[in-house]
């Protein structure tokens, strides 16, 4: 890409620099740091975006208060910032599903119960228990009010579910599923 740019620039220059060498060097390194200059500019410029920010992630953490998790992948520290974006006002149901969609942790329910005082997370889009559920607990712990208990519920495979698979003893496994991925297997979808 640098030689297309070269190319440019010796194209704007009088037709008498295009056999002086020393011209067309200089030309070639001004195209190649420009080229790099370039680059580094998009890159900075990717940093303002949470969805691409990587190295910029630090800045969003210490901007909306999330302490720096450095070692966590680039998708959880995102899915964090993107909580606290998403939690503030005022509380109700549809800020904190909000919050916890930000996780991409698969479909939820948020339900209320209002005569135990608690508020009740349950996940229903992927089944078992997501990966980073101590940072959903804590995101939303920091914007639910502190009267209010949270408890959260898992889906995982039902019995019935496995007997409306009609699957033999010998065909289940033949899937080859430990007792943790049998536990999160949808028969529906195979998986």
């Amino acid at each position: 890409m640098a030689h297309r740019l070269a190319e440019q620039m010796m194209g704007m220059l009088p037709k008498y620099y295009e056999d002086a060498l020393a011209a067309i060097a200089i030309i070639e390194r001004e195209a190649a740091e420009l080229e790099l200059a370039s680059g580094q500019l998009d890159e900075a410029f990717r940093q303002f975006f949470l969805e691409t920010a990587t190295w910029g992630l630090s800045r969003w953490e210490e901007a909306c208060g999330v302490p720096a998790s450095g070692g966590k992948p680039f998708d959880q520290r995102r899915s964090l910032i993107k909580s606290r974006l998403r939690g503030a006002g005022t509380v109700t149901l549809a800020v904190i599903r909000s919050v916890v969609d930000s996780f991409e942790n698969g479909e939820i329910s948020v339900e209320e119960k209002f005569s135990d005082w608690k508020v009740v997370v349950t996940f229903i889009g992927k089944r078992g228990v997501p990966p980073n559920l101590a940072d959903v607990k804590t995101a939303v712990r920091e914007i639910l009010p502190a009267h209010l208990q949270l408890e959260f519920q898992f889906t995982y495979l039902r019995w019935e579910e496995l007997d409306a698979a009609m699957l033999s003893w010998d065909a289940l496994e033949k899937l080859g599923l430990g007792w943790d991925a049998l536990e999160r297997w949808n028969p529906a979808e195979g998986k």
